[in-house]
């Protein structure tokens, strides 16, 4: 399950987590990202550039080890989204740009090549 954090014109926090959050850590949370209020939505609508599913960012691997000395359980990855338009330049290599965010962003549906003899 996807959780959203920040503001949607803006910078959004996604985070995968494996149960629902209690009151107390909705507030560590939103301290934790500078203030920043849960958006309430399951989607939103870009467009915006972020990581690709595929590739969980050495940030997200930080900010989830901040979560847990903050005693906070059940989170698997944060990623950072960025608003931006049409012409904002992005490194492909690394980044995306999705037209939303929902509940299927870190979903990874690749099938294995077969091996090659």
């Amino acid at each position: 399950m996807l959780t959203f954090f920040g503001q949607s014109d803006k910078i959004v926090f996604a985070l995968e987590i494996s149960r629902e959050l209690t009151p107390q850590d909705l507030q560590k949370l939103q301290w934790l990202f500078g203030n920043q209020p849960q958006i309430s939505a399951s989607d939103i609508e870009g467009p915006f550039i972020g990581p690709r599913a595929t590739m969980i960012t050495p940030w997200s691997t930080n900010a989830v080890e901040i979560t847990q000395n903050m005693d906070l359980q059940g989170i698997k990855r944060i990623e950072k989204f960025v608003k931006c338009t049409a012409e904002t330049p992005f490194d492909p290599m690394v980044s995306q740009k999705f037209n939303e965010l929902n509940q299927s962003q870190f979903d990874i549906d690749i099938e294995p090549a077969t091996v090659v003899d």
